[in-house]
């Protein structure tokens, strides 16, 4: 999360305003409910996770060993297990 100076972006009126809340501080303001952004889905980690769990299942489909597939991605066979079989 990157930090922005308050007399950067907000009123004057307002920034005085939050000075007699809080003094040389950091506060937080939330994104608003219709524009919060699930998991991932900023730093497209989420996309890159669901195209690399969609390799795994080809590749498990294609007959790959849950091993092999644990060993070529460094996951147990247990999480490749997850992946393959919840789709």
């Amino acid at each position: 999360m990157k930090y922005v100076n308050a007399k950067a972006v907000l009123p004057h009126a307002l920034v005085e305003e939050l000075q007699e809340y809080i003094q040389a501080g950091y506060i937080y303001i939330p994104a608003r409910e219709d524009r919060h952004k699930a998991w991932g889905e900023q730093s497209g980690c989420r996309r890159e996770l669901a195209e690399r769990n969609a390799g795994i299942v080809d590749a498990y489909r294609q007959g790959v060993s849950l091993e092999e597939l644990g060993d070529k991605y460094f996951l147990s066979v247990h999480a490749i297990r997850k992946i393959v079989y919840q789709k």
